[in-house]
């Protein structure tokens, strides 16, 4: 991103400058020399944060506002503050982090032992037995998501929760070996 003075260029747009010239828009092949001769700045946009913790909007000089989403479930209130319901009279929950993040956990648990429940039908079926390492294998997914699950409600704060995502332990999941 390059401004020139205080206003922002558009690559492939064309440009005044002060000597009210325009200026190609195919300045942004220039050399990082031309641009700067021209007064042209580069700015380097700071990088978003995560998605999933913060709420984010890039000002047009590249700096980024962020908000930390709320971790725990609130209930949902209206502009005077008072509580709102869904259809069925009970009060709506807003999401925080945590429960989102299990309802993640959750669903990627499900989607895993997915692949494996033709076993768990036929042994229901037929009586054959699960094999050894899958059985072990869907044990260890059940284990890991409890132990992420665990992690989470135990993170303190957004910085806490963010810890999980770089250590891996929202990620690493079991494989299973065949």
């Amino acid at each position: 991103m390059w401004r020139y003075n205080s206003k922002t260029i558009q690559e492939g747009r064309a440009w005044i400058g002060e000597d009210g010239i325009q200026n190609s828009p195919q300045w942004h092949l220039w050399t990082v020399a031309e641009k700067e001769a021209a007064g042209l700045t580069e700015i380097i946009p700071d990088s978003p944060p995560d998605s999933r913790l913060y709420t984010w909007a890039q000002n047009a000089d590249g700096t980024i506002d962020s908000v930390a989403k709320p971790l725990n479930d609130a209930n949902r209130v209206d502009s005077d503050g008072a509580q709102v319901l869904d259809h069925k009279g009970e009060p709506w929950i807003n999401l925080g982090v945590k429960s989102t993040l299990k309802l993640q956990v959750k669903e990627e648990q499900g989607q895993l032992l997915s692949e494996t429940d033709w076993a768990v039908v036929r042994r229901a079926d037929t009586g054959t037995e699960v094999p050894a390492d899958i059985q072990t294998w869907r044990d260890a997914v059940r284990a890991k998501a409890t132990e992420m699950e665990a992690a989470i409600d135990g993170a303190a704060n957004t910085a806490a929760v963010a810890a999980l995502f770089e250590a891996g332990t929202l990620t690493d999941w079991p494989e299973l070996e065949t």
